[in-house]
């Protein structure tokens, strides 16, 4: 049952899904034992509990990782990865520069229009 299934394939994968999720469970177990310390229940309620369900959590997200229907997306979603064609930084500085520009440009041009019809408006209501 608690088995690593296909050891070699998708395993940064699915070790960073892992991880995203345990930094879920483990943000949630934080919360649940303040809650837990506000209401005066005891020490051993108060910690017990998000301890368990952080450890039955854990489990369950290392046997989810390693289903079989799972692991075998998650080993195709890296090996589609390997195929993407990243851009080059220079491609990247270019295009964030024109995007900032249009922005730029586009938000000057809707604050005329903008001014312009108040003016205007406010001339007619005179």
């Amino acid at each position: 049952m608690f088995t690593i299934y296909k050891r070699s394939q998708g395993k940064y994968t699915r070790l960073c899904s892992a991880f995203g999720v345990a930094i879920l469970v483990v943000l949630g177990c934080l919360q649940l034992y303040r809650k837990l310390q506000a209401s005066d229940l005891g020490l051993w309620v108060e910690t017990m509990i998000p301890a368990g369900l952080l450890v039955v959590f854990g489990l369950l997200i290392f046997w989810l990782v390693n289903k079989q229907t799972f692991a075998d997306f998650m080993i195709a979603a890296e090996g589609e990865m390997k195929k993407v064609n990243w851009s080059s930084r220079q491609e990247i500085v270019v295009s964030t520069v024109i995007v900032i520009v249009v922005v730029i440009f586009m938000a000057s041009l809707l604050g005329a229009t903008d001014f312009s019809f108040r003016l205007l408006f406010m001339w007619l209501l005179e």
